[in-house]
């Protein structure tokens, strides 16, 4: 236990108020550096060892101070140029733009799982190594990693069914690292009347006669509003009623001749968060598109774009929880009440492990996602139905979770947590997006039935984990049973027991899948404090408690470290 010094002179003034500015996030996290060689290559680590400590600096301190300068400075739709010519375009702030150099430039984000040669790199690199990069971006800078993942995810897409012409005309574009040539991506589902119920598309697509398609109507939430290619759904001239009749297009920003397309930003929305970047309003009007895949497939192929944003919705929630914990204990190692750090006191010590228990689950299901994608992409047995049900399990629950601890770590900061001049205010404005974007909590707990009923999900969690509780020296003891029943509540949702179950099926095979995989982590590193997080996953997450019984439980100091010497 942590020595408690009673009496210990408070500072005054502004050497009470602990700023954690300027530290290296990697550094600060040695956790992430002990689990990463169970996920990633030991030779692609090494090569990107020195470039995540880069990155962990630059979130620290210059990348953390271009996101807070970029949020108070948000993209504006100009419609005319100072000539008096009506062409569209939106200007960002110079942070914005330096921030952009970052993440498609140097770190090459939306084009290292595409090609080789970046960060030198002789290979595209497997997931786990974008998501590992993603997951320090995130902890600084929130709203530009969409289009970060809506330009991978397009190109994703395009080349998994796009006509090769496309693919040959658009994809060194979206894998450019020169800001001057490259083509980021997005995605414009949205209508006022066709949110989760993508069914309800109105936007109609006619054909030109050429092989493109025009495609006309309006779209409500489009984020990245003018990047240079978008994947739309639309209803072809004909087609029948309902998600059969919805078909997937391609639409250029800019036609091959270079000129403008036929399709206008009305407007920009006003966010609670990710202010940084641009979603607007779009209305097409007849604009030039490409059919991609077959007619009446849209949402099926278009799905695959959505589930890649869910994982990367799932990864960036994990990242700016575990930023949120690595604030809240800063602060507590630093800020004195009662004569002693409050990370001495037993109710702080409590809340702080409740939120590492979050961070830490997000960060081990995002993990274990990454290497089922990496083994379906692979083309390995039953890799695809494990992949199909611990994305949405991820998107989920992480993505809720994200809203809780970021409120309490602004708790933690107190007063200063919720003036937005540290980190913890935007937080909790952009944690919030996480459980909308790419499918609401319920959209996604029904996804999660879904990929039982249809792909076997079920059963290929189930040998997974069975898998990992083999691998794991020491049983966690309760976990066995506790994981029979987690499936057998999965069952009944998916059966008798109703949809109306869904959540509460979803959050149970989210606990002891996380659970799972710690407790796998915690043997396979050595490392006492993963099985602890593991066992408390069961005891407050899985387990019935008498919230009426008198219950203590001690915090290891192990489980609350400074972040500020690691």
């Amino acid at each position: 236990m942590t020595i408690i010094r009673p009496n210990r002179p408070a500072p005054v003034g502004a050497e009470a108020v602990p700023d954690s500015h300027g530290i290296n996030l990697y550094r600060a996290d040695p956790t992430f550096a002990a689990l990463l060689p169970l996920y990633l290559p030991s030779d692609l680590l090494a090569h990107l060892a020195p470039h995540l400590d880069r990155l962990g600096g630059l979130a620290g301190g210059r990348l953390a101070d271009l996101a807070a300068t970029a949020d108070v400075n948000p993209p504006e739709l100009v419609h005319r140029t100072r000539r008096g010519e009506d062409a569209q375009s939106i200007d960002y702030h110079p942070a914005y733009r330096a921030m952009e150099r970052l993440a498609f430039g140097e770190y090459g984000l939306a084009a290292l799982s595409h090609r080789a040669g970046v960060l030198d790199w002789p290979a595209p690199m497997p997931a786990a190594a974008k998501y590992a990069i993603t997951y320090l971006f995130v902890q600084a800078e929130f709203g530009l990693c969409c289009p970060v993942s809506m330009t991978d995810s397009l190109t994703r897409t395009l080349r998994k069914f796009g006509a090769p012409d496309l693919v040959e005309r658009y994809l060194p574009a979206l894998t450019s690292q020169d800001m001057d040539d490259l083509y980021q991506g997005a995605m414009f589902m949205t209508e006022q009347g066709a949110g989760s119920d993508i069914a309800n598309t109105a936007v109609t697509a006619a054909p030109n006669g050429d092989g493109s398609w025009a495609l006309t109507g309006d779209k409500w939430f489009c984020s990245n509003a003018d990047a240079e290619l978008a994947m739309v759904l639309a209803r072809p001239e004909g087609a029948p009623a309902g998600i059969k009749g919805v078909s997937l297009f391609l639409l250029p920003r800019r036609l091959p001749d270079g000129s403008a397309n036929r399709y206008r930003i009305v407007r920009l929305k006003e966010k609670l968060g990710t202010r940084s970047m641009a979603s607007g309003e779009i209305t097409l009007q007849g604009a030039t598109a490409w059919m991609i895949g077959d007619p009446g497939a849209g949402m099926r192929q278009m799905a695959d774009m959505v589930n890649n944003s869910r994982l990367s919705n799932g990864v960036r929630a994990a990242g700016m929880m575990r930023r949120a914990v690595t604030e809240a204990l800063f602060i507590a190692h630093r800020r004195i009440a009662f004569g002693t750090p409050i990370v001495a006191l037993p109710l702080m010590r409590r809340q702080l492990a409740k939120m590492l228990v979050r961070a830490e689950q997000a960060r081990s299901m995002v993990f274990q996602t990454a290497d089922a994608l990496r083994r379906s992409d692979a083309g390995e047995a039953g890799a695809y139905a494990l992949l199909r049900i611990l994305t949405p399990l991820v998107k989920f629950r992480a993505c809720r979770d994200a809203r809780v601890v970021t409120g309490d770590a602004m708790e933690v900061r107190g007063g200063c947590g919720y003036i937005e001049d540290f980190p913890d205010a935007r937080l909790v404005r952009d944690a919030h997006l996480g459980s909308i974007w790419e499918g609401t909590s319920n959209i996604v707990a029904l996804d999660v039935l879904r990929a039982a009923a249809r792909e076997g999900s079920l059963e290929a969690l189930e040998a997974h984990l069975g898998g990992l509780r083999a691998a794991t020296s020491e049983a966690l003891p309760g976990l066995a049973d506790a994981t029979a029943r987690a499936f057998a509540l999965a069952r009944h949702a998916g059966g008798d027991g109703g949809p109306v179950l869904a959540r509460q099926a979803a959050t149970a095979l989210y606990n002891i899948a996380s659970a799972t995989a710690m407790a796998w982590e915690a043997a396979a590193t050595g490392r006492g404090e993963r099985r602890s997080l593991a066992a408390m996953v069961l005891a407050h997450r899985v387990l019935p408690r008498d919230p009426l019984a008198a219950q203590t439980e001690t915090i290891a100091d192990s489980l609350l470290p400074d972040p500020g010497n690691p």
